[in-house]
């Protein structure tokens, strides 16, 4: 399996620590850069309101099967977590996409860290995206 840096992204997070839980809560602007190679992909990105990002979380070290999180004490199954840490530790934000300058989107709502590496970009469809009567399990009534 190959992976290809097609960007990277710059906040103004320089550790896990300074980053917001999730993308929800932050109103922080940051910027992804799209290397030249790849900026014709960017075609007709401004008729969306919003997209996913997916990156790599480049800080993450090591993972455990079983972790905790900022809204429960108790141990859960990594797999049921947005945990960093994985076994491929890859991101994913559902962002505001601000504007377009070129190669640069300027977004809002992203929590990686500053330099992580943009791994793709898919436009947010809600007719794609959302679900009915979704479960969110041990989080239920936590966030």
């Amino acid at each position: 399996m190959e992976l290809t840096q097609i960007g990277v992204i710059h906040t103004p997070y320089k550790t896990l620590s300074e980053c917001p839980h999730q993308t929800c809560k932050s109103e922080q602007i940051a910027e992804i850069e799209v290397y030249d190679d790849y900026v014709g992909g960017l075609k007709d990105v401004e008729g969306f309101s919003h997209i996913l990002i997916l990156y790599w979380l480049h800080k993450a070290t090591g993972y455990s099967l079983l972790v905790t999180t900022p809204w429960d004490a108790k141990p859960h199954g990594l797999f049921t977590t947005r945990s960093p840490r994985r076994p491929n530790p890859i991101g994913i934000s559902v962002v505001e996409l601000i504007e377009r300058r070129g190669h640069i989107l300027r977004i809002k709502g992203i929590d990686a860290i500053d330099g992580s590496p943009l791994i793709d970009i898919k436009p947010y469809v809600s007719e794609f995206n959302e679900k009915g009567a979704v479960k969110i399990g041990w989080l239920e009534g936590k966030v």
